[in-house]
């Protein structure tokens, strides 16, 4: 693939959303230096999209940017692991400079990446250059091997890989029919799947969730019977000195929704309380336990407001029927009631 490939498929590919080139360097065993110390690792040139593609956690400094690719500037980045291995613990990398396959090169940022799938090899044992500059540094010419590719949301990612193939064969005498010139993957099924499968987990948990706030206010509603059969006296009593209807269903709708809203905000609290320990638990894990669809768990503020408001308007449920009973108790009876 060559350099001019790239603005014929961002003018003519429906749903492209970034796309990176990348380009490799093999400079053998102990290919990057800083002082006395060397390592061995991978060195890729990326667009700056590409980070948008592969997100990265900018641990020190910055990320490459586009005047980086447009000046072929002499920077680079580093995984965590080159970091520790060539510096010193407590030194500053940023605005330090290593040799990397013979050529010196500034480093401008430290970055880790936050997916487990990673494209071209560990990021943390690599180095990142800009484009442009590793193309011409190892002498590639305005050629590179490998092209990443994110589609825009609700487009079809397997249309958009099977056009850039399309103009991949035209634009280099190649077969139209040729199926082995041209090698694609995507994670697009592994991601529909999972999305499937949290789908299903969404339905199962509002199922139960809604069964369980159900079973909550009949029982409330039992309870609230019982409360109003046991102070029949005292309703027909007040009743008989002139209360008015409102003023009893008031007295019983009251008593529900406190002891709807009362229980919710302990399951409530509870919930948060037992998420913060999860999630301190997971921190405390280290990255091997930090996985990528499992991070920081927590309530939301809508969440919780929402869950309010539906835990009222429940013991509001849950009283009418009661009210309503109470409202049927004659005086004269309620007296007469042993």
């Amino acid at each position: 693939m060559r350099n001019r490939d790239l603005a014929t498929i961002r003018a003519r590919v429906k749903g492209v959303k970034y796309l990176s080139p990348m380009v490799m360097s093999w400079g053998g065993e102990n290919n990057v230096v800083k002082g006395q110390k060397a390592g061995t690792y991978n060195v890729r040139g990326v667009y700056s999209e590409y980070f948008q593609i592969e997100t990265q956690h900018i641990l020190r400094g910055r990320l490459l940017n586009d005047i980086d690719v447009k000046e072929k500037r002499k920077v680079c980045l580093i995984g965590n692991i080159v970091e520790e291995v060539l510096f010193e613990q407590g030194e500053d990398p940023i605005g330090q400079y290593i040799r990397v396959n013979g050529i010196y090169y500034q480093v401008v940022g430290v970055i880790k990446p936050k997916p487990k799938a990673q494209i071209g090899g560990r990021t943390e044992e690599s180095i990142m250059l800009p484009f442009t500059t590793l193309q011409q540094t190892s002498n590639q010419g305005d050629k590179f091997w490998f092209l990443c590719a994110t589609a825009q949301d609700g487009y079809n990612c397997d249309a958009m890989v099977e056009d850039i193939k399309a103009i991949l064969k035209s634009q280099n005498e190649i077969s139209p029919t040729d199926t082995q010139a041209v090698n694609s993957f995507t994670i697009a099924k592994q991601f529909q799947q999972f999305d499937m499968l949290f789908t299903g987990v969404n339905l199962l948990v509002w199922f139960v969730g809604m069964g369980t706030l159900l079973a909550g206010i009949i029982g409330v509603s039992n309870i609230m019977m019982v409360t109003v059969r046991e102070r029949t006296r005292e309703i027909g009593v007040r009743r008989a000195i002139g209360a008015k209807p409102i003023n009893i269903i008031t007295q019983i709708m009251s008593e529900s929704i406190l002891l709807t809203a009362l229980a919710g905000m302990i399951g409530l609290t509870v919930g948060v309380f037992l998420l913060d320990i999860i999630n301190r638990g997971i921190k405390s894990g280290g990255e091997s336990a930090n996985a990528t669809f499992f991070a920081n768990p927590e309530i939301h503020i809508g969440t919780a407001i929402a869950a309010t408001v539906v835990l009222l308007f429940s013991g509001l449920c849950a009283g009418l029927i009661p009210a309503w009973r109470a409202l049927q108790i004659k005086a004269i009876d309620a007296i007469r009631e042993e």
